[in-house]
């Protein structure tokens, strides 16, 4: 049997382009950049190529790309970095930020924002949150699970705005301005949306080549000239002295191949699947008691319903032996009994929590991928 894989948001196969750039340094170009020999320093010269092609893609300064393992690592960098460098400041959050971000935040005087039932954050309530001892809000760019993009060009305004006016009162005061950071993880917006972070106003962001079709544990964290970071792991004085240790040169080559194949293929590939998405949807919502959950304003791959009454577990191993795999939630969460936190947030009730599941469509999502899944969906839940 040929298995459908409907969970991209969770992992992503990597690219055959991918995985021939990292071949080499593997294998002949395996030296450590740090020495001083002709062919280590070749080494370090194709990191830095790697990480100029990844500022390209940002539209930033190549010293503000730092790489790191992965999406959480990036996230924690973010959040610690910050709030250790500011003990005794707080920070905002939305409540449906990515555990990578809540958790760590969880250690500090860390304020939560509200969510409409859509899973759009609550503006007003963000900006209500923000005292006059916040150093650092975090909202994420697309929810993973519901697939809502968030207003982050918004956000950055109401960030400048305080930002000014806490410049006028210091300059009354003859004092330094406390400073007001903008964090968001991009992980899933990555293939969909823009990522120029000049445009987007942020001061820190989080991408993850684990869900671009790059290799797992690859990833960066954007940091903008000026923000004050403390480091997380101490060493050799790597990535500016942020993250010591030796480079995964291959990591990183991988992870600038996959975020310039992802631009390349953003808008194709987002029309198709915006197509396949919405056929799914209009397709979904002559089931009998399914509702879509999320933003019309949703990532072009995704789609969470809940089909009441029926468990989710039960309805995903159904659908895994009929050869369709999906998710039920985020995948970091994915063996833990308590309802999804992001569903909560958006006032769904437990009950219907436990029954919701998350569809993320891909490069390998064909229309018949699409046809058969709705054909032994209809037939299991009805």
């Amino acid at each position: 049997m040929n298995k459908v894989y409907l969970d991209y948001a969770a992992a992503t196969p990597i690219s055959t382009q991918v995985l021939k750039a990292m071949q080499p340094f593997f294998e002949s170009n395996f030296y450590n950049p740090s020495a001083l020999y002709l062919d280590a320093q070749s080494a370090k010269s194709s990191l830095t190529e790697a990480r100029a092609e990844v500022a390209n893609q940002l539209g930033c300064k190549s010293s503000e790309v730092l790489f790191v393992a992965g999406g959480t690592e990036s996230d924690n960098l973010a959040i610690n970095g910050i709030m250790q460098k500011f003990p005794g400041k707080n920070l905002v959050v939305s409540a449906i930020e990515h555990d990578a971000v809540l958790q760590p935040a969880e250690q500090y005087d860390c304020r939560i924002a509200n969510v409409a039932q859509d899973a759009q954050v609550d503006l007003q309530d963000l900006q209500a949150k923000i005292n006059d001892d916040t150093v650092l809000v975090s909202v994420m760019y697309a929810n993973n699970e519901v697939g809502s993009i968030q207003p982050i060009k918004e956000i950055a305004k109401i960030i400048k705005n305080i930002r000014d006016t806490r410049l006028v009162e210091a300059e009354r005061k003859s004092i330094d301005p406390l400073p007001l950071y903008f964090h968001t993880d991009a992980c899933q917006a990555t293939n969909y949306l823009s990522l120029l972070v000049n445009t987007l106003g942020v001061d820190l962001m989080t991408l993850n080549g684990g869900k671009i079709y790059g290799p797992k544990q690859s990833g960066i964290l954007f940091v903008r000239t000026g923000v004050e970071l403390k480091p997380q792991i101490l060493g050799g004085g790597q990535e500016r002295g942020f993250r010591s240790g030796t480079e995964n040169i291959a990591s990183a080559i991988g992870f600038a191949t996959a975020l310039n194949e992802a631009a390349e293929q953003r808008d194709t590939e987002s029309n198709r699947l915006i197509a396949l998405r919405d056929n799914m949807i209009d397709r979904l919502l002559r089931i009998d008691g399914l509702t879509i959950n999320g933003s019309a304003h949703r990532l072009a791959n995704n789609i969470h319903f809940t089909v009441a009454g029926y468990d989710n577990e039960r309805l995903l191993m159904e659908l895994d032996e009929c050869g369709f795999m999906v998710a039920t939630g985020s995948a970091c969460s994915a063996s833990s009994d308590e309802p999804s936190h992001v569903l909560k947030a958006m006032g769904i009730p437990d009950r219907d929590a436990r029954s919701s599941v998350r569809l993320t469509l891909g490069r390998q999502t064909t229309e018949n991928d699409i046809i058969n899944f709705l054909k032994t969906l209809e037939q299991l839940v009805q």
